[in-house]
């Protein structure tokens, strides 16, 4: 698929300045051919390709967007789909703008389809940016993840690259429509790979995310036999692949060519972009594909986007003793012990540095609440982004509370302008917030664990979407 699209004059300005692209070759005069992903896109002089942000400039191939990047927010590690390595640590998220592909469920529109990105949102970061405010929030790992961490792929190697040289892991979030030799570079400084599968059918990719299914098969296997941490996740979308059919094709691949031992998530949809006269994802076709996923022999299958407190939890793979106790994007550790085996029956377990993960920050000293407010927890938001606005560099202490968890402190500032708090247990009906600053705070619903808001109005963020009854 060769597309190129005309620089427009309400395109240019958020696109300041370029920077040369890796992995392109001469075409032709004043055109080239970039070989990011598979479409393999030609523009000419003064032309973008499919994904708006990577253009040609004299005869070069330029990305426009790189550091630039909606808020870095700390979340958890839960929140990639990712529940065999850490449990509970704390990352920095980062996402940029723009896309390889063009999914009409896209949970992220507002961002990955430049045509709809309101500028105001993106912020400029450079690589010592992402990796100071690591150093200095405390946070071991970078997650590359919203809109696709493909479309940005200089910015994602360079700073992997000098993240790495500070000790710290990095996350790479993405429904993985890219090339080989990208992927080699990112096998060499990335970690932990969480890939999103979205279906087993070329016609659902053709149709629905302007994409080809098989590069993305191919790649995901060259990640398996590199050896680095691997999970896999397909979104369950109502009408499109939520039936035993699909999802025992995704079941048997993942089987047949990853193997029992690679976590499988299946997760709940939320309706949003070009596709929202629909219902969010039934919780029963999820728990019948971890059913199936069993019977198949998958080891560890979890269920995302659901407050439950059976979707996550990891069991031992001999004695069925629980390991780790999950609700929502909350995760304990409850039946590892010091040598990373079940403590029951010794059998040793597939998570990664099970202890790394659970480290919450401590009540500040001197901590007097300033500003406070209340947030009710409904069937549609289980989630909340807190964003500092003004200046980030800052620091702001957040307390919250409820009436059934226990104090917890956050931080913002110091490059760190959101943070994401979630419903702790099924009991808890709203949360406090207070903070020890006069400045004002941002409250952004979270409709899915890999939504990006942009949107503070919950009414505005849910028009056109049915719900489901919970």
């Amino acid at each position: 698929m060769k597309q190129a699209i005309i620089v427009s004059t309400e395109d240019q300005h958020w696109r300041k300045s370029g920077v040369i692209a890796r992995h392109w070759v001469p075409y032709k005069e004043n055109q080239v051919e970039c070989r990011l992903c598979p479409r393999h896109c030609r523009p000419r002089n003064g032309q973008f390709g499919f994904n708006r942000v990577r253009g040609t400039v004299d005869g070069k191939l330029y990305t426009f967007n790189y550091g630039k990047s909606v808020a870095a927010t700390e979340e958890l590690i839960e929140t990639e789909a990712v529940n065999h390595y850490a449990p509970g640590a704390r990352i920095l998220s980062l996402g940029n703008v723009g896309c390889m592909m063009s999914c009409d469920f896209c949970q992220n529109w507002e961002t990955s389809q430049v045509k709809h990105l309101n500028p105001s949102v993106v912020k400029y970061y450079t690589p010592e940016d992402i990796v100071k405010s690591c150093i200095d929030s405390g946070i071991g790992i970078i997650s590359w993840t919203y809109n696709d961490p493909v479309v940005w792929h200089e910015f994602v190697v360079d700073t992997s690259i000098l993240a790495k040289k500070q000790g710290i892991k990095t996350l790479y979030k993405s429904a993985f429509y890219i090339e080989q030799e990208p992927v080699k570079e990112l096998i060499e400084c990335i970690d932990i790979f969480s890939i999103s599968l979205k279906s087993m059918s070329e016609d659902f990719y053709r149709k629905f995310t302007k994409a080809e299914l098989g590069p993305v098969l191919e790649r995901i296997k060259q990640v398996h036999a590199s050896g680095r941490h691997l999970e896999i996740s397909q979104l369950v979308i109502t009408d499109r692949n939520d039936n035993r059919v699909d999802i025992g094709k995704t079941i048997d691949w993942v089987y047949e060519n990853l193997g029992p031992d690679i976590p499988l998530h299946f997760v709940a949809f939320h309706p949003a972009y070009k596709y929202t006269e629909v219902a969010r994802t039934s919780p029963e076709i999820l728990y019948q594909g971890r059913r199936l996923a069993k019977k198949k022999g998958i080891k560890h299958c979890y269920l995302g986007n659901l407050f439950d407190e059976n979707a996550a939890n990891t069991f031992c793979t001999k004695c069925g003793h629980k390991l780790v106790e999950r609700f929502g994007l909350k995760a304990n550790v409850v039946g590892i012990n010091k040598d990373n085996c079940c403590e029951n029956c010794g059998t040793p377990t597939s998570i990664k540095y099970p202890f790394d993960g659970i480290k919450k920050l401590q009540e500040p000293d001197d901590f007097n609440v300033i500003r406070k407010t209340i947030f009710h927890w409904n069937v549609e938001a289980n989630s909340l982004h807190v964003e500092l606005t003004g200046s980030a560099t800052q620091k702001v202490y957040l307390k919250v509370s409820s009436s059934s968890r226990k104090n917890a402190y956050y931080m913002l500032g110091k490059g760190i302008s959101r943070i994401i708090i979630s419903r702790d247990s099924d009991s808890e009906q709203q949360i406090n917030l207070g903070w020890n600053a006069d400045v004002a705070l941002k409250f952004y619903p979270v409709l899915d664990r890999a939504h990006f808001p942009v949107l503070e109005d919950l009414d505005t963020s849910l028009k056109g979407i049915k719900s489901r009854k919970k």
